[in-house]
């Protein structure tokens, strides 16, 4: 499949924001706490528990799927980056010099 450079670069941006976005999550954005008052015969009467809300392989899972594909699209834009050429006029990559009436001797 042929995609245009901006396309690639739309994608890489994407990819770079979820990576981003699942190497911050925490462990404790994998559970939900929930809570319950039952009478127990031992006067404990609060149940306090943890329930996962997602698995850490399917994090794991997300992340590296994710990873990957940035990979892949970062290096197909390199290969551009380094095997494209440009027509510019010479004056785009001209250092910068001062006009002659600011030159001062």
């Amino acid at each position: 499949m042929k995609v245009k450079l901006a396309e690639a670069l739309l994608r890489r941006k994407e990819l770079q924001q979820k990576v981003d976005q699942l190497r911050t999550l925490k462990a404790q954005d994998w559970f939900q706490t929930k809570t319950g008052r039952k009478p127990a015969h031992e006067g404990i009467d609060d149940i306090i528990a943890q329930v996962p809300v997602v698995s850490v392989s399917e994090i794991t899972g997300a992340y590296d799927w994710h990873a990957k594909q940035l990979r892949l699209v970062d290096a197909m834009i390199q290969q551009a980056n380094w095997t494209t050429e440009l027509d510019v006029q010479d004056s785009v990559m001209a250092d910068y010099a001062p006009p002659a009436t600011l030159v001062r001797g």
